[in-house]
């Protein structure tokens, strides 16, 4: 994808990824969904830093992709996954920028879940 238009517009916005990495688990109920070391930890603007598990650390087979999607003028477009392993279904709990544009690239490949829908702990942070 190439790179976003929206940082010419918003030069002041900030997209930081950590150099740090997060050790994480990413849980539903009481099922383990990801397990990783290598999440990255994404800071943009005041918000709450957001976690992005790659997704060769997940269950993948435990999500099924939504039919919603959204568009980020940062980051590109975003797809959306639900819950729909063991238990009861969970709509959107995760998403991802399957082609972000050039300067969130280190995004592609990877989740990030909605902290309210789902158990994020945060085991550590790796150097």
């Amino acid at each position: 994808m190439p790179s976003s238009p929206a940082y010419q517009k918003y030069p002041e916005h900030s997209l930081v990824i950590d150099e740090k990495r997060a050790a994480v688990r990413v849980c539903v109920g009481d099922e383990i969904i990801a397990e990783s070391t290598q999440a990255l930890i994404l800071h943009e603007g005041r918000y709450p830093e957001v976690l992005y598990v790659p997704r060769e650390d997940l269950r993948m087979q435990a999500l099924s992709r939504s039919d919603h999607s959204t568009h980020c003028p940062f980051k590109g477009d975003a797809t959306y996954f639900d819950f729909a392993g063991a238990g009861t279904p969970v709509a959107q709990i995760a998403w991802s920028y399957e082609d972000p544009f050039d300067q969130m690239s280190e995004i592609r490949d990877h989740l990030a879940f909605y902290a309210d829908r789902v158990q994020i702990e945060r085991l550590s942070d790796q150097d």
